[in-house]
């Protein structure tokens, strides 16, 4: 990861000592893998129900670099399930509402706003800057986007996604599989609703978030065994937690032998739905 060797080699301040010291105590983390968190830049799509929880728990673990990238504002309606905002935020933008929250837990992070949606035109200028990205997005043109600019740009990739009491969680690492193996295709629009159409369960936000910033802490650490090629189902309602193998399709337009898709698409125009507008300026889906 970029420029680790000089940032491990810093000593901790006795506030970070204290501050970490439930870490530094870990013998799969210790002082040095504190400072390789402390060295890391990762960067999450969205703060809302998944981005919040992840931003919150890399904030807090210290990983020195977070990078968050939203347009949206606050809205009442999110705060039944974004722990990033609290009721005096409504009508303010999600970044700022998002970057004083961390920063009033862990000043020690960098959080770097990206204030725009993602697009093809911008992505891989955004994603280039850090080691590890994390998908909070909750529409399928994203989730494409992301997929195709992370491998693209040899990023692993920490997916997530909820509906409902329903959560999954997966890693992609490029050469290994990737989203489109998964779901080759997107969905009919429509079919599929989104969270504002049928609804989700608050609390499945932070149990599916938590999952996401445990992987990432994993890939950065170098221990225990990720997520990738497997993608793990999550029913609240019986609370019960399936992994189910995800292999590398041969055949993926993206990441297969004969791949198709060598650059970023127009992904509204992939997924069928319109382009999201933002201040009266056409933008691509967030």
């Amino acid at each position: 990861m970029s420029d680790q060797t000089t940032t491990r080699s810093e000593a901790m301040t006795p506030d970070e000592v204290m501050r970490y010291s439930r870490h530094i105590i870990m013998g799969q983390v210790g002082p040095q893998g504190q400072r390789k968190l402390r060295a890391a830049k990762v960067l999450v799509i969205g703060a809302g129900g998944l981005g919040g929880p992840v931003a919150l728990y890399l904030a807090l673990a210290g990983v020195g670099t977070v990078g968050i990238v939203e347009f949206d504002t606050v809205d009442l309606s999110n705060l039944q399930r974004q722990i990033l905002h609290q009721t005096p935020d409504v009508g303010k933008p999600k970044l700022q509402s998002a970057t004083e929250k961390l920063a009033a837990y862990n000043p020690h992070v960098k959080v770097v706003g990206h204030n725009m949606p993602i697009t093809s035109d911008n992505a891989m200028e955004i994603i280039s800057q850090y080691d590890i990205v994390v998908n909070g997005a909750d529409n399928f043109a994203t989730r494409y986007l992301v997929n195709d600019a992370c491998y693209l740009a040899g990023k692993t990739l920490v997916d997530g996604a909820i509906l409902l009491f329903d959560g999954q969680a997966t890693v992609y690492e490029p050469g290994k599989g990737c989203y489109r193996c998964l779901y080759p295709d997107p969905p009919p629009p429509g079919l599929v609703p989104s969270c504002a159409e049928a609804g989700v369960l608050g609390a499945i936000t932070g149990i599916v978030g938590s999952i996401q910033a445990t992987e990432v802490f994993k890939k950065i650490l170098g221990v225990g065994n990720p997520l990738t090629n497997r993608l793990l189902l999550v029913d609240a309602l019986t609370m019960e937690f399936r992994t189910m193998k995800v292999r590398r399709d041969p055949k993926c337009p993206l990441c297969g032998d004969n791949p198709t898709v060598k650059e970023l698409i127009d992904y509204d125009q992939f997924c069928g739905t319109p382009p999201l507008v933002v201040a009266g300026v056409a933008a691509g889906a967030h």
